[in-house]
Parts: C-alpha cells; sequence; structure tokens
C-alpha cells in the first residue's frame, strides 16, 4: 500500500489554492495541475509499506506528539523548483511556525526510520506543489506570473497530521486516511 505523512489544510486554504491556481492556470503553460482536494503539507513520503505497520507507526507518532502543540501557519508566496530559469514544480510557499514544523518533520523521519525507512537526505522545504512543468510551451507566461507573485494568502493552525493511503488512478491520486494524529495533548 502506497502511504505518506501530511498535514491537511483547512477549506479556506483549499479556495485560496484553487483561486490562486487559477490565475497560473490562465498563462496556459504545459503544467500537470494538481488537484486542490488533493494538496497537503507532506512531512514524509513513505512509497509502499505493509498494512500492518500503520497502527504500530501510529502509535509511534502519537508518544511524539504528547508534549508537541499546534503550529501556526501561513501560505503564501509562489516559486518553482529547481530553480526559475528551469522550474520542474510551481509551489506555495509556507511560512509560519516553520522551526515547530522542522521539529515536527525530523521527528516523523525519526520514527519512520525506526520501521525500517530511510531518512530523506534532502533538506525540509515545507511547500504546497501546485503542479508539475510538462514541456517549455508557454513557460513565459508562467515564469513571469511566479516572478510578480500573489497577493493571496491563507493562515491556519495545524493541529494534527495523518498517515494517507494513496491509490493511483489514471485521473489522479486518490488519498484515503489511515490514521490522525493529534498534534495536542487533548487529556
Amino acid at each position: 500500500m502506497r502511504t505518506f505523512v501530511a498535514i491537511p489544510l483547512p477549506d479556506e486554504c483549499l479556495e485560496m489554492l484553487r483561486r490562486l491556481q487559477q490565475r497560473l492556470r490562465a498563462t496556459e503553460a504545459d503544467v500537470r495541475w494538481v488537484a486542490i482536494s488533493s494538496i497537503h503539507l507532506t512531512l514524509k513520503f513513505l512509497g509502499e509499506i505493509d498494512p500492518a505497520v500503520v497502527p504500530n507507526m501510529a502509535q509511534a507518532f502519537n508518544e511524539i506528539t504528547k508534549s508537541g502543540h499546534e503550529l501556526r501557519l501561513r501560505i503564501h508566496g509562489l516559486g518553482s523548483f529547481p530553480n526559475q530559469k528551469v522550474p520542474r514544480v510551481v509551489w506555495c510557499a509556507v511560512s509560519g511556525d516553520t522551526d515547530g514544523l522542522s521539529k515536527l518533520q525530523k521527528e516523523a523521519e525519526n520514527v519512520c526510520a525506526g520501521f525500517g525507512f530511510p531518512v530523506e537526505q534532502r533538506a525540509f522545504s515545507p511547500h504546497l506543489t501546485l503542479g508539475r512543468v510538462q514541456s517549455k510551451r508557454n513557460l513565459q507566461p508562467l515564469l513571469d506570473c511566479i516572478k510578480i507573485g500573489s497577493d493571496l494568502e491563507c493562515e491556519f493552525v495545524a493541529d494534527h497530521f495523518n498517515i494517507y493511503k494513496s491509490t493511483l488512478k489514471p485521473q489522479g491520486a486518490v488519498y484515503t486516511i489511515l490514521e490522525t494524529i493529534a498534534m495536542v495533548n487533548t487529556r
């Protein structure tokens, strides 16, 4: 079963991202846009795992979040990976309590490493993927739009994250929540 660990976004932030993506789509660049309902803040991509591991992993995540706290995050701005000259991924930035977010991501890495998953070697760069560039068609208008940025933004409080199952289908991936982990002690 293909899985990942991520923070879901509230509806008002997904609506803001829909409006932002609409502006970018107007450039008619050759981009495969991510379905708005599928946008999330990934903490760890696991790939194929044994479903029997999920409850134990959720329990381990619950242990690391016992003394945790919610994260105040802000979604804003635009960028591209690997750079603005040759973009492959168009993304929206995440700021706010990035120290707390980075700490949570490191703890998630450690939990997953305890279950035999390799530790990500790239530095954690919190972002939301909006689309993947497929060719250079109409690339300049897209680059201009990214350079200008966006006045749209959304703030939210992240108080939980999920372990998701990802089912690949011809029309795109379908995500199913397997476990929810509260980041705040509710006792």
